[in-house]
């Protein structure tokens, strides 16, 4: 008996992912989506099993349009896998699993939203644990039997795919309200939090807002260091939109802020979990558990400073390995390595390839305030005064939110308190701590 049709969309081959890790996509399918498939009662099909002539789109296209079926297998945020997956949300209302391997890198914005199903590989970049992952996977496909809608586009647009006239014009109207909050918001963050929290009283129900009105209040209370006012905004968003890997960063750090410090850890050490590793996860984690180094030590618990000082280093590193270009938790791990007692001879090392990344960024033609700040920082580290002198002034220029001067003001004070305890004194360094708080105020 014919059984129905299971598309599956993948890379093929061994491919590095940007965790640096190489996955052998060829074992993943054998070893575990196909007998998963099977296991479910499908059929698996993919697409390079497709030996027709002609142009090899038209039946990729077909499979796409008709397979009842299809897991799209994200590891790697292959192009083509994402293309192929838009265009089965387009046309197929339900019935797509996603899938994708832990720690490989983390899922981009627009999938991030979506429920993905995680498998783990071994050390050869196949898949380990099978068993478990393909019962699940299984589970997953049976479930999908019920045809639950999981396109993004038929849950997310009314109406879609029969869209009428009017749904043109309500969002051109959407287009020019969002538009308006922008613009108020704007004037908003100038004015401090008062003036938040009124734009955020006339929207209404947050849940029903557009994701990126809610991001745009969610971030301008950042701006303006509302860090309750950024925790209170979380629960009232639309639960996809407050699942997302970048609004649990952030709600990380503004529990942080607020002296929150273990859920803080609690929340991103979830997201590290869910979607993998990450230069910005690993970053907004070492920063919690340096302020927790801070406060221990402050309240004389030294061995427990010591232990706390050690972990941020390492989620620091982490997030240095999980992508070399991003210089912030790199720089930050240098730091760290200059302030422990002895100091940590890895800061010797890392420091020239901290270095050599910021240099890229600034080259691509988009270099930001961390981009200078961080040149300043290495400048001090390395005590060379002419070079932190025109990073200062760089630095000073780009400052978009008054917290971000605040935090590099708080790591030079950091290293100069550091080379004091050692007989050392870098005035100059301590001109430039001077600069950035005026700079904050």
């Amino acid at each position: 008996m014919n059984r129905i049709l299971c598309f599956v969309l993948m890379p093929f081959g061994r491919k590095p992912a940007a965790s640096g890790a190489v996955v052998d996509f060829d074992s993943v399918y054998a070893e575990l989506i196909a007998p998963a498939i099977d296991a479910a009662g499908l059929e698996p099909l993919r697409a390079d099993q497709e030996l027709t002539g002609g142009i090899i789109h038209k039946p990729m296209f077909e499979r796409l349009i008709l397979c009842e079926f299809a897991v799209a297998d994200l590891t790697c945020a292959n192009a083509n896998v994402f293309y192929e997956l838009g265009l089965r949300h387009a046309v197929r209302p339900a019935s797509t699993l996603l899938i994708f391997a832990e720690g490989t890198g983390q899922l981009p914005f627009d999938v991030a939203l979506l429920r993905a199903s995680p498998y783990r590989l071994g050390p050869d970049g196949k898949p380990a644990d099978v068993a478990t992952a393909r019962a699940a996977i299984a589970a997953r496909l049976r479930e999908a039997r019920n045809l639950p809608t999981d396109s993004p586009v038929y849950q997310l647009v009314e109406g879609f795919p029969d869209i009428k006239r009017h749904k043109t014009d309500v969002f051109r109207d959407r287009l020019k309200y969002r538009e308006d909050v922008k613009a108020r918001l704007g004037v908003a963050r100038k004015q401090g939090k008062e003036a938040l929290r009124k734009v955020e009283g006339s929207l209404g129900d947050i849940a029903d807002q557009e994701a990126g009105v809610v991001l745009d209040l969610y971030l301008s209370y950042r701006a303006v260091k509302a860090w309750k006012d950024m925790i209170g905004l979380v629960p009232k968003m639309s639960p996809p939109l407050a699942r997302s890997v970048m609004v649990q960063e952030q709600f990380g750090l503004a529990l942080n802020r607020d002296a929150q410090g273990e859920e803080a850890e609690r929340v991103l050490l979830a997201v590290i979990e869910r979607q993998g590793p990450s230069s910005e996860t690993y970053g907004i984690l070492g920063r919690v558990y340096k302020d927790r180094w801070e406060t221990a030590l402050s309240a004389g618990e030294g061995l427990l400073a010591e232990g706390l000082l050690q972990k941020a280093i390492e989620a620091y590193l982490k997030g240095f390995e999980a992508d070399w270009r991003d210089a912030y938790p790199g720089v930050n791990a240098a730091t760290l390595m200059e302030l422990a007692d002895p100091p940590d001879t890895r800061g010797e090392k890392i420091i020239p390839v901290v270095a050599y990344a910021v240099e890229r960024r600034i080259s691509a033609g988009k270099p930001d305030y961390w981009d200078f700040a961080t040149q300043l920082e290495l400048a001090v580290l390395g005590r060379r005064k002419a070079e932190a002198s025109a990073a200062l002034a760089k630095t000073l220029a780009a400052v978009r939110e008054i917290w971000e001067p605040e935090t590099t003001a708080r790591n030079l004070d950091l290293i100069c308190k550091a080379r004091e305890r050692r007989g050392e004194d870098l005035p100059w360094a301590r001109d430039a701590v001077q600069a950035l708080v005026r700079r904050a105020s």
